[in-house]
């Protein structure tokens, strides 16, 4: 059993295996794509392959639509080159469901496949054709909140984007000065409308993108590279819109174990690829069973009819409050707890963290008594049946193979938005910051993380951190058994870029420092410690 499309001819093989394939005329669909493109998504990675293409399958199975999605892959082009081509663009969906069931889907939607390269004049010059179609109503994108980066941390413009701004919109080397450079043909080609979507994983991601694509067009305009209309395009929202979004979907990397019951299943050639740029690719993608996608409802020249798909379509105002609800309550903060706690307490796996009696306390706590308080109930989606379904199905889920060390990466630069703004909203609302006994021990125990000492004495490696060199000073000189006064961690906690407010100035900063005395007083100290506060 091949994936591509010789292999395809048999879908009865492949539906005996328990299969699901296309139930659409593929090469029609392929030619249609080609000719009237109306779907174009930039970053080919997992998560494209699991949730859009995904959704796009879906309508086409059931047809409501008759056209594909032209995916582009504009940072590692080796993901077409090794994996889009050689299987005809097919990719092998495989949903891991938390009763140990799993779906398995043979996905066609993608009509097209490109790089984003713009010293390849035959992929550059079809992509220009593509967006010159008057059939586009769509961009969409998943390259990461680091792929809308003009600047570094300084607030300089990247020398790529420099060079690129200098020499104008022929051949842009930067990846969103290529995309801008696309948008100008589609600007040229009669200020045709489009919608500019960001489905990225950053709040107001619209706006990233927005502001991004602005320094080329505003850049190019003031030195005379293109026409002075070309930033007046794409700040008429009625021609060219950036609509927020919230994406919520967990798709790790490939895993062994599903390469090997799709393995036995017959299906050939399932290897993963490992790219010059540390790519991890295979032929298939594993996600888990729930995913979310809200889409402030801006497009310019109508959209494919994805709310059929799964897909909730909304205002501005109520995509931010969905955006806030996940990530400053009802799913970041309880990640962010069971990493840090994992991590110290020798956990591996989150799912088996959702074993351990404390820990799931912990996180109801942080969620339910702490966190939906302050919550504002977007509408579209429930805070509290949310939480639900994070506690029961989706960490819970044995065969999602996601990792406490993988989500404790940057945690200084998650504190202040997973928890400074229940914070600050159970002052803004006046209620009693007095009740915020969990999150305190968060801190304290994201403290005691960075001992990279774990309960039983033994040391382990901290997560990636770009703040670890500034905030590890405050700990390093401890040793269980200390006891540590204010005086030593005062001005950490009085940081408010890491905490989003100065915790001496809501009362939190004592019971923090006595919740880390309790977690450093020995060997099994952090367990005892949430054995008597988590109730």
């Amino acid at each position: 059993m091949k994936l591509n499309e010789n292999g395809l001819k048999n879908k009865n093989e492949w539906e005996e295996k328990g299969y699901e394939v296309p139930k659409y005329d593929r090469q029609e669909m392929i030619k249609r794509t080609k000719e009237n493109p109306c779907w174009v998504h930039f970053g080919a990675g997992n998560i494209f392959r699991a949730f859009h293409a995904d959704i796009a399958e879906k309508l086409l199975n059931e047809c409501i639509t008759d056209k594909g999605i032209t995916v582009v892959e504009g940072y590692d082009y080796e993901i077409i080159e090794k994996k889009y081509h050689p299987n005809d663009d097919y990719s092998i969906t495989v949903v891991l469901k938390s009763d140990g069931s799993v779906d398995k889907k043979v996905v066609g939607s993608v009509g097209e496949s490109l790089i984003l390269d713009s010293n390849n004049d035959i992929e550059f010059n079809r992509l220009k054709e593509v967006l010159k179609k008057d059939s586009l109503q769509l961009a969409t994108f998943t390259i990461t909140e680091k792929g809308y980066s003009v600047t570094d941390a300084n607030g300089n413009i990247l020398p790529s984007v420099k060079a690129d701004l200098e020499g104008g919109a022929d051949k842009p080397q930067s990846y969103i000065g290529k995309v801008a450079a696309l948008l100008y043909e589609r600007y040229k080609s009669g200020e045709k409308p489009i919608a500019m979507v960001s489905t990225d994983n950053c709040s107001h991601n619209g706006d990233k993108l927005h502001a991004a694509i602005e320094c080329f067009a505003k850049g190019w305009c003031e030195n005379g590279s293109v026409e002075k209309g070309f930033n007046d395009y794409i700040n008429d929202r009625n021609k060219v819109s950036f609509p927020w979004t919230m994406i919520d979907k967990i798709t790790p990397r490939p895993d062994a174990s599903v390469e090997a019951m799709l393995k036995s299943d017959g299906v050939e050639d399932l290897e993963p690829v490992i790219t010059s740029k540390n790519t991890y690719v295979a032929s298939f993608v594993n996600a888990e069973e729930t995913g979310y996608l809200v889409i402030e409802d801006s497009f310019p020249n109508g959209r494919p009819a994805l709310e059929k798909g799964g897909v909730i379509f909304t205002d501005r105002e109520t995509v931010d409050k969905v955006e806030k609800m996940k990530v400053c309550t009802c799913l970041n903060p309880l990640h962010t707890a069971l990493a840090i706690f994992g991590c110290i307490l020798g956990y591996e796996k989150i799912s088996d963290e959702m074993k351990d009696v404390e820990l799931v306390k912990l996180i109801e706590g942080i969620g339910y008594k702490e966190g939906l308080p302050v919550v504002v109930d977007p509408g579209v989606l429930n805070p509290s049946e949310f939480i639900d379904t994070v506690l029961k199905v989706r960490l819970p889920n044995p065969f999602m193979p996601d990792t406490p060390q993988r989500i404790a990466t940057d945690t200084s630069q998650k504190l202040a938005i997973r928890f400074g703004e229940t914070i600050k909203n159970y002052k803004k609302t006046g209620l009693d910051l007095k009740n915020l006994r969990l999150i305190p021990l968060i801190f304290a125990g994201w403290l005691r993380y960075l001992m990279g000492i774990g309960d039983d004495g033994k040391a382990f490696e901290l997560s990636f951190d770009p703040l670890l060199e500034t905030v590890r000073p405050y700990v390093d000189k401890i040793r269980l058994g200390d006891t540590v006064g204010d005086d030593r961690l005062h001005e950490l906690l009085s940081n408010e870029k890491i905490f989003g407010i100065n915790l001496y100035d809501v009362g939190l900063a004592d019971r923090t420092v006595e919740y880390f005395n309790e977690l450093i007083a020995g060997e099994g100290a952090v367990r005892k410690t949430l054995k008597k506060h988590v109730v």
